[in-house]
């Protein structure tokens, strides 16, 4: 029963592990961002700048609500334009958890 659990943990655990291609050997390097990308990251780090100078003791609920909502999707458009390897949080609690077990 024990080795079933191991290896049904084994198999679910890597449904959850994203790796980025490697590139030959020859080229290590990361890549260069396009000229497009990066004005949309300076535009994004200037937007975040500007809402982190606001004064939010004066605002409603509702304002708070859309800045935290743009945030967000400024915070997503980011993450998209940037390559890289992501593991969620429950793929690391079993991997730790397979550890210790093993």
């Amino acid at each position: 029963m024990k080795k079933l659990f191991l290896i049904t943990c084994l198999f679910l655990s890597a449904q959850f592990l994203v790796a980025a291609p490697l590139n030959s050997g020859k080229d290590t390097k990361k890549e260069e961002l396009t000229p497009e990308q990066i004005e949309t990251l300076e535009r994004i780090e200037n937007r975040v700048e500007e809402i982190k100078a606001l004064d939010f003791s004066e605002m409603s609920r509702d304002e708070k609500k859309e800045i935290k909502a743009e945030l967000k999707t400024l915070r997503a458009e980011a993450k998209a334009n940037n390559n890289g390897i992501y593991i969620s949080t429950g793929a690391i609690i079993i991997i730790l958890l397979l550890i210790l077990i093993l």
